[in-house]
């Protein structure tokens, strides 16, 4: 059995949703990631956490997806971050001046997730 090249995780708790995203984000797999990010924006979420920490590789195209799902969540009052990006995708993020989709100044992975303790 084939595994999907991108596995989609939502997490809801009242306002706050985690996405957590595995495997790869390019053009085959970056609308899922778009559909999910504006579906948590169409439903109200106030603050969407996306944890990298299982993405093994990240184009152009899975951060073009970001930086709408950002300026969408932007326009609605969204916050919206991604945690724990591998050191190749934190890379491509820096490099290209969209640091600040990253949660805070951790560009690499950590021990712990967003939004349940360590």
């Amino acid at each position: 059995m084939l595994l999907p090249p991108l596995a989609v995780y939502r997490h809801d708790r009242t306002s706050h949703t985690l996405i957590t995203l595995a495997g790869e984000i390019d053009l085959a797999t970056a609308p899922l990631v778009s559909a999910a990010l504006a579906g948590c924006v169409r439903d109200g979420i106030h603050t969407v956490d996306v944890d990298l920490t299982a993405v093994t590789r990240c184009d152009a195209d899975g951060l073009g997806a970001f930086l709408d799902a950002s300026r969408l969540a932007g326009e609605a009052g969204t916050a919206l971050q991604l945690h724990y990006p591998p050191t190749a995708v934190a890379r491509m993020i820096e490099v290209s001046g969209t640091g600040f989709l990253l949660d805070g100044p951790h560009a690499a992975r950590s021990s712990t997730h967003p939004g349940g303790g360590s």
